[in-house]
């Protein structure tokens, strides 16, 4: 059964979960997973260069252990993308890129899981356990990155919620000075990704503490199943 509309014009309507329902369970992986790398990688961030850069600063001040880890994930995420790019300029099969790419990621997540249930638990911030298991995390999350700067550049980040946090604000400011059902629309979807991303920190961190690494299996589904709906055809076109 189908969950599209129609307009007076005709024109099927897609539904607001249809339309949303990857940025939402990729930002609720993306907040689950860099939550996680942070609390056992020793401050790892496996989404955010900007935050492995500051941290490396702070540790070069203060004398603390990973700045090697931290500063090595920049060449390494560079590395991810340069080779992500590639394969999308070259594919042959442009309707299945998207598809390939969230395969790629939940491959190199399942990686991540897998290193830090053999590696655990870590005792050194400048282990090499460390630095596979994050780095592993990072690959995934930067493929993740390359996508929605190419393929689903339409799509707002799912990992870099700065920016999706000032739209929230820019959103609020515009609704609340002109309540326009558009002005609404956007708020909706500014709103959603924020919240997504604080649901998927916290479920991120509670799960392991029950669960340990194998927590991270549970947000490798919603990868797995939005790789194999992405294979449909109209599919690009129907997300937010």
């Amino acid at each position: 059964m189908s969950n599209n509309t129609v307009n007076s014009t005709g024109t099927a309507q897609v539904s607001f979960w249809q339309r949303y329902k990857t940025p939402v369970l990729l930002t609720v992986v993306g907040g689950a997973i860099d939550t996680i790398g942070f609390i056992t990688l020793f401050g790892f961030f496996t989404a955010h260069v900007t935050g492995n850069l500051v941290l490396a600063g702070s540790g070069l001040v203060k004398g603390e252990d990973g700045l090697w880890i931290k500063l090595a994930s920049v060449p390494l995420f560079i590395l991810t993308v340069v080779i992500t790019k590639i394969y999308i300029d070259k594919s042959r099969r442009q309707q299945l890129i998207l598809s390939h790419l969230l395969l790629a990621e939940a491959v190199f997540l399942l990686a991540f899981m897998i290193a830090g249930l053999y590696f655990q638990p870590f005792t050194d911030a400048d282990s090499i356990t460390v630095a596979i298991t994050g780095g592993l995390g990072l690959t995934a999350l930067a493929i993740r990155n390359t996508a929605s700067k190419t393929v689903i550049k339409h799509m707002s980040p799912t990992v870099l919620m700065t920016g999706n946090t000032t739209q929230l604000g820019i959103n609020l400011s515009d609704y609340l000075a002109n309540r326009t059902s558009e002005n609404a629309k956007k708020l909706g979807h500014s709103s959603a990704l924020v919240l997504s991303f604080i649901v998927g920190a916290l479920l991120g961190a509670l799960l392991y503490v029950k669960l340990s690494y194998w927590a991270v299996g549970l947000f490798v589904l919603p990868v797995l199943y939005l790789s194999v709906v992405a294979r449909k055809e109209g599919f690009l076109q129907n997300i937010g």
